[in-house]
């Protein structure tokens, strides 16, 4: 995937420590900004609505780490 792109809740200070999203028609793929190189997470398009709400209060590339192991 070569579309990624980062919250539009990104700015100056936390801007290089998000995570980015690229999608395809039948996936969508989840990376943390600061490793891009390393594990992504890839979800059929209609896994990732739950996915998001499993996060809920989980709002830090830190606790996202957390999530994944």
């Amino acid at each position: 995937m070569d579309n990624w792109r980062k919250s539009s809740h990104s700015g100056e200070g936390d801007g290089n420590e998000c995570v980015e999203i690229a999608t395809t028609p039948t996936h969508i793929a989840v990376r943390d900004s600061k490793t891009p190189a390393r594990a992504t997470l890839t979800f059929p398009a209609g896994v990732f609505k739950p996915f998001l709400s499993a996060l809920t209060g989980h709002s830090t590339v830190t606790d996202f780490a957390k999530l994944r192991g």
